[in-house]
């Protein structure tokens, strides 16, 4: 079965950064769009970054443009996402997820999530 297995969380101060990596297995991972969100407590789940399945084409929130970079390595099956200049506000559960077609919305896998706390 498909499986997206994140890593990379943890507690840093702001103005830090992080990088996020999604192991993914049991999918074509070279055809998959994949993606980032993220939830805060309280809050819904937002679209944080996607990047299609050749690297080429990639979306970004408005709230972390300029300081997060979504990446992709196709031979170890694996999704990055470099966080810079890390905010509090930016403290949430970080997701990876995987889509057949290029989308900030629609999904078709998620992974657990892991913590990414920013403190001030």
């Amino acid at each position: 079965q498909v499986q997206l297995v994140e890593s990379g969380g943890g507690l840093v101060q702001a103005g830090g950064s992080l990088r996020l990596s999604c192991a993914a297995s049991g999918l074509t991972f070279t055809t998959y769009t994949m993606g980032w969100f993220r939830q805060a407590p309280g809050k819904e789940r937002e679209f944080v970054a996607a990047i299609g399945w050749s690297d080429s084409t990639t979306l970004y929130a408005d709230s972390v443009k300029g300081r997060y970079t979504i990446s992709r390595d196709n031979a170890k099956n694996t999704v990055y996402l470099q966080m810079n200049s890390l905010k509090p506000e930016d403290t949430a559960v970080y997701y990876c997820a995987a889509a057949a077609r290029f989308s900030r919305t629609r999904y078709d896998y998620w992974g657990q999530g892991t913590q990414v706390t920013v403190s001030s």
